[in-house]
């Protein structure tokens, strides 16, 4: 395969350190951030008042005694080899949930139900296949754990009928396996974190594009088991319209998808893997396709009216063009809150809703999209802000979760959810949704804040991402379920997307079987059963275990 020259570098992605599971703490665990006067204040104009909520002290996490017997770990270490396989505390309370608020909130409240019976790390995609000959043979349930970002119960493997669970973890497999500059495809390992996979592109001269808000701990083989979407999709597509080949390893073999771009060789095996959560198999490795390293990048701010106007104005781009790289808009709640620029006071914010626009590329498509753009945007009643907020905005984009664990601690329930629709319904959900968790939370006396931002774009639609605080209740992991359970409720009545990009994992699976119907279900419950007869990967995970 040819190499290219790899050339400027305007992009800073690559400087985020990978970050690997640390209980309590998003991300880099370095990295701590304080609640502004800003974000009190908003939280107390609607009467959230903050507490202080200490977790328990991560040495004092107690998790369950391993369900595997020392024959087991002994026929284990055997098929995997000794090191790769791990019992100690530590490793197990870092592999019991995932990053989202209630499992945050179980592990605070030292609730390790879910913490595997041992943590197992392959070497490479040989030791993968081992361990899942292992698992099937000895009925143990076997979660695959990338970064352990999921924020939908995507780590949470049913036990009942099992010998035990274990936490496969893929962290060794993380080289770049093959470049094709010609045709611009990378081929990666599974396990290879999100800042690694663009240093070893940018080597190349190339980057994949994909900043998702997990980017920093997540993995391009968790990106594609969950139709992962990035802040830059506007530009570069999700991560499923990237993937031109997968390897996908199950119980009873490999299975090698995609020898060309398009192909129309029967249904596309590529879109039964993505998005399968697990479910199927183990992906270990990934075909990229990647595009050339930007010139230059510039992004702006600008303010609408309304969310109305605004929405009106990326509806015109996104069907229309010219697209930008980056296309987002804050409705006007969460303009006012802007998590993104907390130490603005709320007095200087003059309201409306803020759209961040970016462009990547060569220079002369750069200042045309650009200028193309703006007569657009003025011409829909928007009104130019600069590159300040855009800019703020691009440097701080991944800091936002970061305000979730002072929030938790200060007894204010945070989290999010998201959704999609077409066009001529985006308002009428926007505000069923809003309605929804209002109406949960606040029967629960606990008032919230609910914002929301259109957070990627299509010529048919847009998904919807919505942040909601409240004060915590006495129990805040069953004041979520109740809110969450109402959210999910709307979206099957109202016909919307169970997820965009966070995927199904136990916390949708409800909605997203009733939106499919028996029949299609029992159609991929016949797939699982065909790829892991013994269904011990990821059991009850995306789809509900046949016969329970």
């Amino acid at each position: 395969m040819t190499d290219v020259t790899p050339g400027p570098r305007p992009v800073d992605e690559t400087d985020l350190p990978v970050v690997d599971f640390h209980p309590y703490r998003w991300g880099d665990p370095s990295h701590f951030v304080t609640l502004s006067e800003r974000i009190t204040g908003a939280l107390g104009l609607v009467g959230i008042t903050t507490s202080e909520r200490p977790p328990t002290p991560l040495g004092e996490l107690v998790p369950p005694d391993t369900g595997l017997t020392a024959e087991l770990l002994d026929s284990l270490r055997e098929a995997v080899g000794d090191g790769s396989v791990s019992t100690e505390h530590d490793d197990r309370t870092a592999h019991a949930n995932g990053w989202s608020t209630p499992d945050l909130l179980r592990l605070r409240g030292n609730a390790l139900v879910d913490a595997p019976d041992a943590v197992v790390r392959p070497a490479d995609e040989a030791g993968v296949e081992s361990v899942l000959r292992w698992c099937g043979e000895q009925r143990v349930a076997v979660v695959p754990f990338g970064g352990g970002t999921s924020v939908v119960g995507g780590l949470t493997a049913e036990r009942d009928g099992f010998t035990g669970v274990i936490a496969l973890d893929l962290a060794a497999l993380d080289r770049l396996l093959d470049v094709d500059a010609e045709s611009r495809i990378l081929t990666f390992e599974a396990g290879t974190r999100g800042p690694r996979a663009e240093e070893l592109a940018a080597e190349h001269g190339f980057t994949i594009g994909h900043f998702p808000q997990s980017y920093a701990g997540a993995t391009i083989g968790g990106y594609a088991a969950a139709r992962s979407a990035g802040q830059s999709s506007a530009g570069y597509g999700r991560f499923d319209e990237m993937v031109v080949g997968l390897t996908l390893v199950t119980p009873r073999g490999t299975i090698e998808i995609g020898n060309a771009p398009r192909s129309a060789a029967g249904p596309d095996w590529r879109q039964i893997v993505l998005g399968s959560e697990g479910a199927f198999g183990v992906i270990t490795r990934v075909r990229v396709r990647v595009r050339p390293l930007p010139e230059t990048r510039v992004f702006e701010g600008w303010r609408f009216a309304d969310f109305a106007a605004g929405a009106a104005a990326l509806r015109r781009l996104a069907q229309d063009g010219p697209r930008p790289t980056v296309l987002r808009l804050s409705d006007e709640i969460e303009t006012l809150v802007n998590l993104a620029d907390p130490n603005e006071s709320l007095e200087e914010n003059p309201g409306g809703c803020l759209a961040i626009v970016g462009f990547e590329g060569t220079a002369a498509d750069v200042a045309a999209r650009r200028e193309a753009v703006t007569t657009i945007l003025r011409d829909l009643g928007g009104e130019e802000l600069g590159t300040a907020p855009g800019e703020a905005w691009r440097e701080g984009r991944f800091n936002a979760p970061y305000l979730r664990d002072p929030l938790l601690e200060n007894g204010v329930l945070i989290e999010t959810l998201e959704t999609a629709t077409f066009w001529s319904r985006l308002t009428e959900v926007r505000d069923a949704v809003n309605t929804a968790l209002t109406t949960a939370l606040g029967d629960q006396g606990t008032p919230c804040i609910p914002m929301c931002h259109i957070s990627h774009v299509y010529e048919t639609g847009a998904s919807l991402y919505f942040t909601v605080a409240a004060a915590q209740a006495e129990d805040p992991v069953a004041q979520w379920a109740v809110a969450k359970t109402a959210v999910n409720e709307t979206l099957l009545r109202i016909g919307a997307a169970p997820s965009h990009h966070h995927g199904i994992g136990v916390d949708h699976q409800g909605v997203y079987t009733e939106q499919l119907g028996t029949l299609a279900v029992e159609a991929l419950q016949a797939i699982k059963q065909t790829l892991d007869p013994s269904g011990v990967v990821n059991p009850g995970i995306l789809l509900p275990r046949a016969g329970h």
